[in-house]
């Protein structure tokens, strides 16, 4: 017989001692691996002129047909300026906000006063986007909206908000920032909770004013963690999200408005083009993991922490 290794050794006693931990890791291993690994094969249908009737398997293949047929569409630079110019919004604009309302809220000195402004900033995450659009909607339209009457009051004229292509942008920006950026604040909260006081001591004991101490200790403390979410968002760059912008589009915007996500679901529910929104789809994603792959390389290349 030959001797069981010690680290093999070392890994089965572990493995036993912690065998309650991997059986709660199963159901989150499950849901993995039924609603997001299995539904994966369902990407292969971008390669062929799929039809319900036939089936995955009868269906004819086609090869790299639909995305030839995407890229030489003429909605397709339209579709990404649009996406792109969202995307680019989100991250200067979005992006460093929680950042920013986490150091505010990080100097407040009375816990009361934090709790009270900490549940007021996170009430609208649990807000569904159908409720944001209707709040916008009774604030700016020109049919009696708030906004546009305290501006007609001052100027005598109202502006179209909601139907001029110029204001779209911001106000999807606008809704996103008011909307995620107290819940984005948790994070940097809770890396924020890490730093030791003595740091801050230190730091007083040297004359460093409030800014100071906040441009030296605390945003330090939280560069990894910006790191990684600068990462794991580049992944999603070209993902803006069906809901809010279906909700915000009309006739008269949409020339700004639509989207990659939008335009799957128009072609491939709307008209039933199944393979072609998968080619859209598909393209999307491999664009988002290749932002993630150079992310991170450039993130080990400059010294700062990393996904992988």
């Amino acid at each position: 017989m030959h001797p069981v290794p010690e680290n093999k050794i070392t890994k089965l006693a572990q493995l036993k001692r912690d065998k309650w931990l991997y059986v709660l890791l199963i159901p989150g291993i499950l849901y993995f691996i039924i609603f997001k690994i299995i539904p994966m094969w369902g990407v292969l249908i971008a390669f062929q002129n799929y039809s319900p009737f036939l089936g995955f398997w009868e269906s004819t293949w086609v090869g790299f047909s639909h995305f030839e047929n995407f890229f030489t569409n003429p909605d397709f630079f339209r579709l990404l300026r649009n996406t792109l110019i969202l995307a680019l919004y989100d991250l200067v604009f979005f992006f460093p906000a929680p950042i920013i309302l986490a150091l505010l809220l990080n100097e407040i000195r009375l816990s009361i006063y934090k709790r009270t402004i900490q549940t007021l900033v996170y009430v609208p995450h649990f807000m569904s986007w159908v409720i944001i659009a209707s709040i916008t909607y009774v604030f700016l339209t020109t049919s009696g909206g708030v906004v546009n009457e305290i501006i007609a009051n001052i100027t005598g004229e109202k502006v179209s908000f909601l139907s001029h292509p110029d204001w779209f942008r911001p106000m999807i920006i606008a809704q996103i920032i008011w909307k995620e950026s107290g819940w984005g604040t948790v994070i940097f909260l809770a890396a924020l909770a890490s730093v030791s006081q003595e740091q801050y001591e230190a730091a007083i004991v040297d004359g460093a004013g409030r800014f100071r101490r906040m441009w030296h200790v605390t945003l330090p403390a939280l560069r990894s963690t910006i790191v990684i979410l600068l990462i794991l968002r580049l992944g999603n760059f070209l993902d803006q999200g069906f809901q809010q912008i279906y909700l915000m589009t009309n006739s008269l915007n949409r020339s700004v408005a639509d989207v990659f996500d939008t335009y799957v679901y128009f072609v491939g529910i709307t008209q039933g083009a199944f393979s072609y929104s998968t080619a859209v789809g598909l393209f999307k994603g491999v664009v988002g993991l290749i932002l993630i792959f150079g992310a991170n390389y450039f993130a080990k290349r400059l010294g700062q922490s990393s996904l992988f």
